[in-house]
């Protein structure tokens, strides 16, 4: 089964090969028949890495340790769906997974393309087989998955799995990532394809709308599942530290997220061809390069692949050649790409997303400085120097809050131009209640939460004001002329206007998701050492410690300490309301020789108590990390609302799409 992989992997390249060629064939001398050739050879391409994964699947999960992928990432001991999940756990494998994405990609765009975008096509094709075929030379020299292991040096058992991958998330949150990255090749081929064509207008985008919307969509899942995993799993006590890797799927989010924004301009205005070519190329530019990232050495992470300076070098050539071809067609078109309309007001809903955008690529520079600051030291001045949270937080902190104050104002205002009396019928409720809430924040906590967590309050209150407000207006408005029920209308405008109020809903999310974030500022933290039958306080929470006890787990060791956890009904430390037993352990991976610290979490709506178990003394008391981290569930149900408010923007809407209002080619 591992020779048939090897085997469909080579067949792959070459077929990328011939479709490459075919697909330049095609769009230089316009010849339908060779499209068709450079389509099938994209299929015929899925086909083969579709039968390589399956292959490294197979050798995962029957243990060939002939493979030095899978005698290194996997083991006998670990459960089959962890041995499963060691595909994107390696270097070699997550490659295999990206070009596979890719090409399954590449599938969707030949069947939604049958019989219109015709002259787009080679050129999509052409774009799309450049970078499966980077990912399988990667995987056929560079990289290989299928290398065997010397017989001499076979092991009857594994290496095992990276521990701290070990765990439920990570099944699914480098899948979600690797999808939103791959997705983003489809509007990149497409635009790169209109670039090179001359059809300029809004074709590209529209017939993309929908995957380009699901890759965004996909990714801040796979974001925010990131930020799950480092919260129950690193043992810090926090859920996003500004790490490099973590930086790395975040600068992609914020351009795809202006582009997302920005894009709407040209639909309604033909505004900002330039621009919005200029930030889909950027867009998946940054999904390249934040592979790079994570698999050159060039930054140091817990999440990052080891590899060879020659490996990144390699990488880098790649994805400078790629912007390069990009740019060079951008720029050969650029007299065709300038726009007749202009902007008329700063008082219009233009004038807010180009804002909007300025505000998005800010950040995106605080992040990247901050993200490459040490390489930038290092090649100055020959050491390496970090910038922390704090400059992240600062700076990146500000922009945020404008970006809520955007949120709330842009949908409301006019296209073209709004007037001073419509601005202050739209917005005197909301911004009375965002004024009455950081008052009311102010009355109760003074000034200790800090200036950003305060204003987040305000802020937010008036966003979600607005989109109550949106939604009270026009379900007000049906009821009214059509005589429906509130929940009639109210399923009608997200059936009918998904884009605008599933939107809403994708808004209000994310300032939950920032009020969330918001309740670090009450966070508190103890290091304490307690004896067994000994107690410690946190806030109002009491920590008794009852014992700790041996692991008898299979392939890891360690121990389980147990506390029992009140809550105080008095600040004297007697008695209280009994909530549960905590049980944080601490582990030690036998064939992978590695700590790792698993954190135990009491969770209410209001706040986490989150307990780390540092060490078992040899006098039987433990050492334990308190953490007391407010509001923290109010991040992940934002979440939870952003992801239904994507789903409602992303719904199928078979009236819409067959009258051809949405399309959704690709």
């Amino acid at each position: 089964m591992a020779d048939l992989g090897l085997y469909a992997l080579r067949l792959g390249l070459l077929l990328c090969a011939l479709g490459i060629g075919a697909g330049l064939y095609a769009g230089l001398a316009q010849r339908e028949e060779w499209t068709r050739v450079s389509e099938r050879s994209l299929l015929l391409v899925f086909g083969a890495c579709s039968l390589a994964m399956l292959a490294l699947f197979w050798a995962l999960g029957t243990n060939d340790f002939s493979l030095a992928y899978v005698a290194s990432h996997s083991a006998r001991t670990m459960p089959l769906h962890y041995r499963l999940g060691a595909l994107w756990g390696g270097q070699a494998g997550s490659l295999l997974l990206w070009g596979w994405m890719l090409t399954a990609y590449g599938a969707v765009a030949i069947f939604g393309n049958r019989t219109q975008n015709r002259r787009l096509m080679p050129w999509v094709c052409v774009a799309m087989l450049l970078n499966v075929a980077f990912f399988l030379y990667l995987v056929n020299f560079e990289t290989p998955p299928f290398e065997r292991v010397p017989h001499a040096d076979r092991l009857s058992d594994g290496n095992g799995l990276n521990p701290l991958l070990q765990h439920p998330v990570m099944m699914i949150h480098p899948v979600m990532l690797y999808t939103g990255f791959t997705g983003f090749a489809l509007p990149f081929s497409f635009a790169f394809a209109a670039l090179v064509t001359g059809e300029l207008g809004t074709t590209w985008f529209r017939t993309t709308r929908r995957w380009t919307l699901f890759a965004w969509s996909v990714l801040s899942v796979g974001i925010m599942l990131g930020g799950r995993w480092a919260y129950e799993v690193l043992g810090w006590g926090g859920y996003w530290a500004w790490d490099p890797v973590e930086n790395a799927s975040l600068m992609p989010w914020l351009a795809g997220t202006a582009y997302i924004h920005s894009v709407m301009i040209q639909e309604k205005r033909d505004m900002l061809r330039t621009w919005n070519i200029v930030l889909i190329g950027l867009t998946y530019g940054l999904c390249l390069f934040g592979t790079f990232l994570t698999r050159s050495g060039v930054v140091q992470s817990v999440h990052a692949f080891a590899n060879s300076d020659s490996f990144g070098r390699l990488f880098l050539f790649y994805v400078t050649l790629m912007l390069a071809g990009f740019i060079a067609a951008l720029l050969f078109r650029l007299p065709k790409l300038r726009s007749a309309n202009k902007l008329e007001s700063v008082l219009s809903r233009e004038a807010s997303f180009i804002i909007n955008n300025w505000i998005f690529m800010a950040i995106l520079f605080v992040v990247f400085v901050g993200t490459m600051f040490p390489v930038f030291t290092e090649a100055i001045g020959g050491v390496r120097r970090i910038l922390g949270p704090p400059y992240f937080n600062t700076f990146a902190g500000i922009l945020a809050l404008l970006l809520l104050v955007l949120t709330g104002v842009g949908p409301l205002i006019a296209w073209r131009k709004a007037s001073l009396a419509s601005l202050q019928r739209q917005f005197v409720v909301p911004a009375a209640v965002g004024a009455a809430t950081a008052v009311g924040v102010l009355a109760l906590f003074g000034t200790a939460p800090g200036y950003w967590a305060i204003s987040a309050w305000g802020l937010g209150a008036f966003v979600l004001t607005t989109i109550v407000q949106e939604y009270a207006r026009a379900i007000g408005a049906r009821m009214q002329r059509r005589g429906e029920s509130a929940w009639t209308a109210l399923t009608t405008l997200l059936r009918r206007n998904q884009r605008r109020y599933g939107g809403y809903i994708v808004h209000a999310g994310v300032v939950i998701l920032l009020l969330g974030v918001s309740g670090a500022a009450f966070n508190t933290e103890r290091l304490e050492n307690i004896r067994p039958g000994e107690s410690t306080t946190i806030n109002d929470f009491r920590l008794h410690y009852l014992t700790a006890e041996a692991i008898p787990a299979q392939h890891y060791g360690g121990a389980k300490a147990r506390l029992a956890l009140y809550r105080e009904s008095d600040r004297s430390g007697q008695g209280g309301t009994p909530l549960a037993v905590m049980t944080p352990e601490k582990r030690l991976y036998w064939l992978e020789q590695q700590p790792n610290s698993i954190p135990s979490i009491w969770s209410s709506w209001r706040e986490d108590l989150y307990v780390i178990l540092t060490a078992v003394e040899p006098d039987g008391s433990g050492t334990f990390k308190i953490y007391h981290n407010p509001l923290v569930n109010w991040g992940w149900s934002g979440g939870v609302l952003f992801v239904v408010g994507c789903l409602i923007v992303l719904w199928p809407h078979p009236e819409k799409d067959a009258a051809g209002v949405k399309g959704s080619g690709a």
